[in-house]
């Protein structure tokens, strides 16, 4: 088990600035979409179980989004949740349509999109769009913002005062970890003011990335569900630490696990969980879900 911290960002702030730009558009560019369909009585279907939905939704989105950033910026590539990957361009985007489809098809308002920008393996900019609240969280190698407005987050420095959101303990979990992951749940309850199951790991992280909660963190989650909000997290000033069962030097957005918190906030228990639930699957021989 290894973690990780951002790394310098290896593009101009010039580059990184268009870039975050142009992912700002493809994300409003698909708003309307989404609010109009959000709570409209559509259907979803299953994809490896019936815990994790898709709907047409999330489909177009993507299809949309992938279109406006081909023709910004042509020498790309993607990686999407629903289309896979495909291109062979300098600049990856990895997007996420609807962070949250289990969010978005009960009518819960707790969803978003996430779109990442990687140049030679690093993230060099990212959004999160809430598109129900109209908030747009966005960073580039200068810094974080929230519809323009530059994030300075304060954190709880006293965990029993500190909020927690996390997917943590999903079905899978619960599966792999049995009752050990709701004793680490209760743990988690137990020490902070308030734990809240709001899966949408991508705006969990942009609400840290805001100061709006104090800590996240997640299993075995794929890069289109950490990437923008990671980079969220570090140009706020937060810590974002990635786990690897293996040991492996990868970018801190292909780990994983992570744990995410804002400037100061007391993290301990916390990391103590992580720390914990990692030790017990790598002994066990775990290494991970294949992506």
């Amino acid at each position: 088990m290894t973690e990780q911290t951002s790394r310098p960002v290896p593009a101009s702030p010039q580059e990184s600035a268009r870039l975050r730009l142009i992912a700002e558009e493809a994300a409003r560019g698909v708003g309307d979409l989404l609010r109009g369909a959000f709570r409209s009585g559509l259907s979803a279907d299953t994809k490896r179980n019936h815990h994790d939905l898709v709907t047409e939704y999330d489909h177009e989105s993507e299809r949309r989004i992938t279109a406006h950033l081909a023709s910004a910026v042509p020498d790309s590539r993607f990686r999407g949740e629903e289309g896979g990957t495909h291109g062979s361009g300098r600049v990856e985007w990895i997007i996420d349509p609807i962070d949250g489809t289990s969010n978005f098809a009960h009518g819960v308002a707790f969803f978003c999109v996430s779109i990442a920008a990687a140049v030679d393996g690093e993230v060099v900019a990212g959004v999160v769009y809430d598109p129900v609240a109209g908030l747009m969280f966005a960073a580039d190698s200068a810094g974080a913002y929230l519809d323009g407005e530059v994030l300075r987050p304060v954190a709880a420095a006293d965990e029993r005062q500190a909020s927690v959101m996390t997917d943590f303990p999903s079905a899978e979990a619960i599966d792999i970890d049995g009752r050990a992951c709701l004793d680490a749940f209760a743990e988690l309850v137990t020490a902070y003011a308030t734990v809240r199951r709001k899966v949408s790991g991508a705006l969990e992280l942009a609400h840290v990335a805001a100061g709006w909660t104090d800590i996240t963190l997640g299993f075995d989650t794929n890069p289109w569900d950490v990437a923008a909000g990671a980079f969220l997290v570090t140009q706020s000033g937060g810590t974002y630490r990635a786990f690897e069962y293996d040991g492996a030097a990868r970018p801190a957005h292909e780990a994983p696990t992570y744990l995410a918190h804002g400037p100061g906030a007391d993290a301990a228990t916390a990391t103590a969980v992580v720390e914990r639930i990692m030790a017990r699957r790598t002994a066990a021989g775990y290494r991970g879900k294949t992506r």
